[in-house]
This record gives C-alpha cells, structure tokens and sequence, in this order.
C-alpha cells in the first residue's frame, strides 16, 4: 500500500502538490472520465449563436470604414464602374480575412481571438506585445476614426453649401468619446439590430 502511494505521488502534477497522495491519485483518475456537462467545472458558457457569430466576423472584417471610403476611391478613380470593381475586389480580400478568421477559431478553441492566436503560433511574448498594441493604440485610434466619422455626418446636413467647421467636427467627436460610456445601454439594441438584420 505504501508503494501504490509513493508512486501515486511521484506522478503528482506540481499544481497538486498540495494535495494529499491518495487525492491527486482520485483526481488524476477522475481526470480521464471528465463530463463536459458537469456543473462543477468552472468554465466560460457559450452564449453566441451562429447568426451572432456571423455578425461578428462581418462586422469586424468590414468596419466603419465603408462610411467613410466610399467618397474617396469615387474622388480617385473618377468612374462609377471601376469602384465598383475596387469595391468587388476589396470584398472578395475581406471574405478571405473572414475565413482566415473562420478557420482560426475552429482550429483553436480557445477564448481570447487573436491573443490566442498568437499565443499558440509564436509564445506568451508576442502574444502580450499584440494585446497591448490593440489595447493601447488600434482601439482608440478606431474609436477616434468612428467618432470623427459621426461628428462628419452629423454637421454636414448643418452646412449644406460650404464647407464644415473642423473645431466643431473635433469637439463633437470628443464629445461622442466621452459620453460613449453612457451609451453603453444601446449596445444590446445594436446587436439585436445586427441579429434582425
């Protein structure tokens, strides 16, 4: 009895060292049986349905740039055909991007998107350095690009014939940023609106 013991101790996990030999022994048992469905496990539920999971990756594949492009490719290329054709062009490379993406979350079951990702590709380190970035630069940066986009669509039916003030844009795109936490309430709506549609 005592060698089923040492030996049960030997194969301890370091995470388990704590526990007492005869424990981790039922533990480590009880590992290989483990029910998915059991109400023990403390896990992360899933609460997103295919719909919700499409409206997701188009959404964050397409963005708020296509408020904010379209005016500029018609500006360069001076022809209603041809945008139409950057614009067909640009879809089919977003469509990529979104099975990219598809094919990521399939192969990699885990919470955290592109953390994750980079996590299991390349290490703990570029995986931080990638979550920083997005956390310190690429989410600002886009909610200003929103918020100046609002702002321009705002004030332009204010000035029909001349050209919009940029301190009133600035400030009313500041505005927008500051009181978004209060509008936080209409996310709900937004994604039921993105459910319906």
């Amino acid at each position: 009895m005592d060698g089923d013991r040492a030996t049960a101790a030997e194969k301890q996990p370091l995470k388990d060292v704590a526990k007492p030999a005869e424990t981790a022994a039922t533990d480590a048992a009880a590992a290989d049986n483990v029910n998915i469905e059991d109400d023990n496990i403390v896990k992360l539920k899933p609460k997103i349905t295919l719909v919700n999971g499409i409206t997701v990756i188009v959404g964050s594949i397409i963005g708020s740039g296509i408020f904010v492009s379209p005016k500029g490719v018609l500006q360069e290329v001076n022809s209603v055909g041809l945008s139409l054709i950057i614009w067909l062009a640009c879809g089919l490379f977003s469509m990529i991007g979104a099975y990219c993406y598809t094919e990521l979350g399939t192969a990699i079951v885990r919470s955290g998107a592109d953390y994750a990702y980079i996590f299991e590709a390349f290490g703990p380190f570029p995986a931080f350095l990638r979550l920083w970035v997005e956390c310190m630069i690429v989410r600002p940066c886009s909610a200003a690009v929103v918020a100046l986009t609002f702002a321009n669509y705002v004030i332009e039916p204010l000035f029909p014939t001349c050209p919009q003030p940029q301190v009133a844009v600035q400030l009313l795109a500041a505005l927008a940023i500051c009181k978004s936490h209060h509008l936080c309430i209409l996310l709900k709506a937004t994604v039921l609106l993105k459910y319906l549609l």
